[in-house]
């Protein structure tokens, strides 16, 4: 039987009234059983001055050797906040995590620029461009939602001809960013005291956000320059739910592992049994899926979420001549 994900995992999840588009208040359990090898993932707070990397090596150190850790998008890093890791299994469900929806406060300095856009290159001011408006803002960023085209930052990791962005910048090349279509969901003026102003904003994998400040600015005639910047949910992963890096430095991990249901939350739900569970760990495939019971259920699905009874993530499945096969396996207790 099919149903929809919040119903069948009610064991896991609570869904809450959101108070944003793209924004979920859950119950996330702050434990999971132990288990031989470490499966789950972790929400962790990362601190201004630590890459990403620096954050994946504190935890994978604590691990047994030869424990997978992999991180569900990059924060730069003067940047703080909600840095999802992905643990053993749980490595492959990393990309589904970045499927959900980001949500991040940034501060921009109206009429500064750096090479960078933030404030790690050298800043240089612009006295003599236009103030603007609130008003002005306000009608920039309802241009600048919804599916747009973004030029990402020169300084950035982005592949560029076979080489990261940022090392041809620094060996002196020129070259040209290519653009790409990034979506934005929520664009919010919260505070504006010029020159600095505060942004609340909901988008979509591969946005950056120094970016979308520097483009707002120059819709106003004028430029900016990012210090700020905290991401404060990755879908159902919460600031106010993550772990410090210290308590990663001293804690037992296992007690903070969330379950790995949470990274597909946004996928189609199945409900199996115990014997479909076994068939599915032996790699066979299920014939008998009747997609007429999801709600708003739509001819192109090609995913399903197959969840135990007990509500645990036993496979994502994926459509094969006809069948839901198993696409990626996962253990349970």
């Amino acid at each position: 039987m099919i149903v929809s994900h919040s119903d069948t995992c009610k064991a896991i999840e609570n869904n809450v009234p959101a108070t944003a588009p793209g924004v979920f208040h859950l119950a996330i359990p702050t434990r999971i059983e132990p288990t031989v090898t470490p499966f789950g993932f972790l929400c962790c707070n990362k601190p201004p001055g630590m890459t990403s990397r620096d954050v994946v090596n504190v935890v994978q150190r604590r691990l047994p050797r030869k424990t997978k850790v992999g991180h569900a998008g990059t924060l730069d890093p003067l940047a703080q906040g909600v840095l999802v890791l992905g643990v053993g299994p749980a490595v492959r469900l990393v990309p589904y995590v970045q499927q959900q929806p980001k949500h991040y406060q940034a501060t921009f300095r109206i009429g500064s620029s750096s090479i960078s856009g933030d404030l790690e290159g050298e800043i240089t001011e612009f006295p003599d461009l236009p103030i603007p408006t609130r008003d002005q803002l306000t009608a920039a960023a309802q241009k600048l939602t919804g599916e747009i085209e973004q030029v990402p930052p020169a300084h950035s990791a982005i592949w560029v001809d076979g080489q990261r962005a940022y090392r041809r910048i620094r060996a002196g090349e020129d070259f040209e960013m290519p653009s790409r279509k990034v979506q934005i969901d929520h664009l919010e003026i919260t505070r504006y005291d010029f020159p600095e102003i505060d942004l609340d904003i909901i988008c979509g994998s591969g946005t950056y956000i120094r970016t979308l400040g520097i483009d707002l600015a120059i819709a106003t005639e004028s430029t900016a320059v990012m210090s700020f910047l905290s991401r404060i949910g990755v879908g159902p992963f919460l600031l106010n739910n993550s772990v410090s890096i210290d308590t990663l430095k001293e804690d037992d991990l296992e007690q903070h592992l969330l379950p790995v249901s949470l990274a597909v939350q946004h996928l189609p739900c199945l409900q199996i049994d115990d014997e479909e569970t076994t068939l599915l760990g032996h790699g066979v495939c299920l014939d008998q899926v009747d997609l007429s019971k999801i709600p708003n259920n739509s001819t192109d699905m090609t995913e399903i979420a197959a969840v135990t009874q007990g509500g645990q993530l036993r496979a994502i499945l994926r459509l094969k001549r006809g069948q839901w096969c198993p696409y990626r396996v996962f253990p349970i207790n």
